[in-house]
């Protein structure tokens, strides 16, 4: 069966420089706080181009950090996305606030400026609760962060980058990572730049911002012993950093481009059904560059497209068939069908295909001929 996210072959590709990297960390037993750590701090920081990188034990933690750096609490409100992995959300909960959702661009998949400039227009939220924005970048894409940042114009508002699956990509010359106040990412195994368990780190170019984050991360302790603020356990360990630093060099300078080609690819391959109006294809944003955590485009038929791949041994997914505002986690809010309908038609509409640095032309062609068939079979 064909994989859907290749990590042995990235393995086996990068196995002496992982493999060292373990064993420096077993010689030295700095296990919690190594210098691997430090290492991939400074190469994050220096590669997405803000002062600081703090890495931390998941994506989640990561966001759970931004906002209790920023005090965000019981009685407060941060607006996002209803499309995205429940994280986003669920981290907006973790810290005793109440999501606020915004309906997603049809192209994009990402929050959608203007549906966001209609809420802060229309909100009978008091300014001094709703605290901020995170805006995702979804399957790899960065969202709109010129015009986001023009809406925000005259609101007290926090900017908060949710680049879990976007590490890597660009938004007009600028790294995932650095558009918001602080940013966000995920290291989870089978995101572009992953390690081999959970990890996270959070982005800022601001001091303050930096410190707190790293008593956050480590009990609220400004020092041994002393605790200046409650916070959390959300260290990630040196084994992982030593991963992550073995895989950088590869990730920065080859599988980005590597995804891109892959990606263009399936664009080559599909077009024909695209202009058939079978299917969508993924829009790309100009002054962009797309990282790829997915490749993942609007079919007919989707359900039974799926099925028709898994006969043929081809893995697929959706991300994601029921948005935030209609999972049971948050009925509190009172939502109901019909409230973002653009989230809620993606749902139903998008298919993810199989997506890594590592895929051949033939098993992209493969993938391809395949829906192509389905598609005939169907007339």
């Amino acid at each position: 069966m064909m994989q859907f996210c290749n990590l042995k072959k990235q393995y086996q590709e990068l196995k002496p420089e992982i493999d060292n990297a373990i064993a420096q960390v077993l010689d030295h037993g700095f296990y919690i706080g190594g210098p691997e750590v430090g290492q991939i701090e400074n190469s994050c920081a220096e590669y997405v181009g803000v002062d600081h990188a703090i890495a931390c034990s998941s994506g989640t933690d990561a966001l759970v950090l931004a906002l209790m750096a920023y005090d965000v609490t019981y009685g407060d409100y941060v607006i996002t996305t209803p499309f995205t992995f429940i994280a986003t959300a669920e981290a907006i909960a973790l810290v005793g606030a109440k999501p606020v959702f915004v309906d997603i661009d049809p192209d994009t998949y990402n929050i959608s400026p203007s549906k966001l400039e209609e809420l802060l227009k229309t909100t009978d939220i008091p300014a001094e609760k709703l605290r901020g924005i995170i805006a995702v970048d979804l399957y790899g894409q960065c969202a709109d962060y010129d015009n986001i940042r023009e809406v925000m114009k005259g609101h007290d508002l926090f900017l908060i980058q949710d680049a879990a699956q976007s590490f890597g990509a660009t938004y007009k010359g600028v790294q995932a990572g650095a558009q918001g106040d602080i940013g966000t990412t995920s290291f989870f195994p089978a995101k572009p730049f992953g390690c081999y368990g959970d990890g996270g780190m959070v982005f800022t170019s601001n001091d303050e911002l930096n410190r707190k984050i790293g008593w956050l991360r480590n009990h609220g302790q400004n020092e041994r012993y002393n605790h200046k603020i409650i916070g959390i356990n959300g260290r990630l360990d040196a084994m992982q950093c030593a991963v992550l630093n073995a895989k950088f060099d590869r990730f920065t300078l080859t599988e980005v481009k590597n995804r891109n080609n892959v990606a263009n690819k399936y664009m080559e391959f599909l077009q024909p059904l695209a202009d058939s109006g079978k299917i969508t294809l993924p829009y790309v944003m100009p002054d962009s560059i797309h990282v790829w955590a997915q490749f993942t485009l609007q079919a007919e038929h989707r359900d039974e497209l799926m099925a028709y791949l898994q006969l043929a041994e081809i893995p697929s997914a959706i991300h994601y068939p029921k948005p935030l505002h209609l999972q049971e986690a948050f009925s509190d809010l009172g939502h109901q069908e019909g409230d973002f309908p653009v989230s809620e038609a993606m749902g139903k509409k998008v298919i993810s295909l199989p997506m890594c640095a590592y895929k051949e032309d033939a098993e992209i062609e493969e993938v391809c001929d395949v829906i192509t068939m389905f598609y005939r079979k169907k007339g």
